[in-house]
């Protein structure tokens, strides 16, 4: 049958009522799932929701996205049911009282990205059993290529003094053929899980791990009141992440490079930099690690 979701046994549906039984309470941690067969780009539908007054917790997927996004404006697109699209809205300057959760301060949120990542390397390693990194701030590598992708948004409160919302979306290629995987502008070549070499490139178990792992971070960094350090969420971070200790070559926003050694993350989540003239202190940034 044309168009159908089932013509390519390698790419089965995801399917929302097995999803929703797993990941939204009262058996899991999430409050509210669509699963959408496609949209233009999952974290524009999250940020659209919030702005309306969705609470936090809403997680939006995918089968297949029309105009993704990556960091930076870029294009993040894969053929339907290739890989994982999801973004969810979190609304970390809100306090929770029945979690015991207090406040984060908007000088915090830049660890969510970095948070995420982390979920990511979890779930790729538990469900798939590959040996994943990451390059600062969050893109996955399996090996010293790319097979995902985060991208965190904030959305306005409905008041000036209302604290913003943050929508983080999550792309990763799963199964992915050679010959449909995109070009990365800053050369950095692309992969998937199956071309990987994964032991299982089920979407639905992984998804739900990823959501899982996400939920459990984003809890430990919640009551520890947006502290990495406290949470633990620094230690681990540092633990995943391959560009800690390499020579690298930092593409700056401005248009300006930076040359010299990755010695650390601090606990803002910047990437600290050793060069000739001194530690540079990194908020963005396209970084390349040099042989």
């Amino acid at each position: 049958m044309p168009g159908s979701p089932y013509t390519d046994l390698d790419r089965p549906p995801l399917s929302a009522a097995r999803l929703r039984r797993a990941l939204v309470a009262p058996h899991g941690p999430w409050a509210r799932l669509e699963l959408r067969a496609e949209t233009a780009s999952t974290n524009a539908d999250v940020a659209e929701a919030a702005r309306t007054g969705e609470p936090e917790g809403l997680v939006v997927v995918a089968e297949r996205q029309t105009a993704g996004r990556g960091r930076r404006g870029r294009a993040w697109q894969s053929p339907a049911r290739a890989g994982i699209a999801t973004s969810v809205l979190l609304r970390p300057g809100e306090a929770a009282a029945d979690r015991g959760w207090p406040p984060a301060p908007s000088s915090a949120y830049g660890w969510l990205p970095l948070l995420a990542g982390v979920a990511l390397v979890e779930a790729v390693a538990r469900l798939a059993e590959l040996e994943a990194t990451l390059k600062w701030p969050n893109d996955l590598l399996l090996g010293d290529a790319k097979c995902a992708g985060i991208l965190a948004e904030t959305v306005t409160g409905a008041t000036p003094a209302a604290p913003p919302a943050v929508v983080l979306g999550i792309g990763l290629n799963v199964t992915l053929r050679a010959d449909e995987l995109p070009e990365n502008p800053t050369g950095l070549p692309a992969t998937s899980l199956q071309l990987a070499g994964a032991a299982a490139t089920d979407r639905d178990p992984l998804l739900r791990a990823l959501l899982r792992s996400l939920a459990d971070w984003y809890g430990r960094w919640r009551a520890a009141g947006g502290s990495a350090v406290e949470s633990g969420l620094h230690a681990a971070y540092l633990d995943a992440c391959a560009t800690v200790g390499r020579q690298v070559r930092v593409l700056l926003p401005g248009g300006g490079e930076l040359t010299g050694t990755a010695t650390g993350v601090d606990p803002d989540g910047h990437l600290v930099v050793t060069a000739p003239d001194g530690d540079h202190r990194l908020t963005a940034g396209d970084v390349l690690h040099l042989r």
